[in-house]
């Protein structure tokens, strides 16, 4: 979503300001100012990989890698194809997690440099930590907040109720629009990664977009 002129400014402050902060925390980080050069310097890093995983992310699709990655004869393993099974969607989540390459978005990222995500299943937060060869990071500027307590808000606030609703889920957040910490079985807040740190093991590439991208 493009922003006014002056949103756009005060974004790309903040921006730049973030991406120092996690450069700092060891990740490899980027503020591009929209998509289409996202979308450019992310292929360059794909062309040294043959596989690739998606996690559940809209922002990651606004990009249009995926369709990129298939025309280009790569393999992808994305769960939200269309007709899949049961056991075939777990089978490709598995997959994720030993990829070259692993794509996902934040639920928010701090302007200290950390960043957050919350998941129901774990495939995520489990590819983002440890197993694939690489992982991208794609997030706009409406995922940023000021500290890590602002991070954690946020996920509660905005991304949790938003996500719940646009997937159509029987939680009370996605009636309300608020966390009621519940224990329904569609609950989609289950499992809270925090990176504090690029992770020991896995380089990570963060790209920051002066955009409004996803939930």
């Amino acid at each position: 979503m493009q922003a006014p002129p002056l949103q756009e400014w005060l974004w790309e402050q903040r921006g730049r300001q973030c991406t120092e902060k996690l450069r700092k925390n060891g990740f490899d980080a980027y503020w591009t100012p929209d998509l289409e050069t996202a979308r450019n310097q992310i292929l360059s890093i794909c062309a040294r990989h043959s596989t690739f995983g998606f996690g559940g992310s809209d922002t990651v699709r606004q990009l249009g890698i995926i369709e990129h990655l298939k025309s280009a004869g790569k393999t992808v393993f994305d769960h939200w194809q269309p007709d899949l099974s049961p056991p075939e969607s777990l089978a490709i989540r598995r997959s994720q997690l030993t990829c070259d390459c692993f794509f996902c978005s934040a639920n928010a990222i701090s302007l200290s440099g950390e960043i957050v995500n919350v998941d129901g299943a774990g495939n995520r937060t489990s590819a983002m930590g440890f197993g694939p060869s690489q992982v991208i990071i794609v997030a706009g500027m409406n995922k940023i907040t000021e500290d890590l307590p602002a991070a954690l808000r946020r996920v509660r606030e905005v991304a949790a109720p938003l996500r719940a609703k646009s997937l159509n889920m029987q939680t009370p957040c996605a009636e309300s629009g608020r966390c009621a910490d519940c224990n329904a079985p569609q609950r989609i807040c289950r499992i809270t990664t925090i990176l504090h740190r690029q992770p020991v093991l896995t380089p990570t590439s963060v790209f920051l977009i002066n955009q409004a991208l996803g939930y």
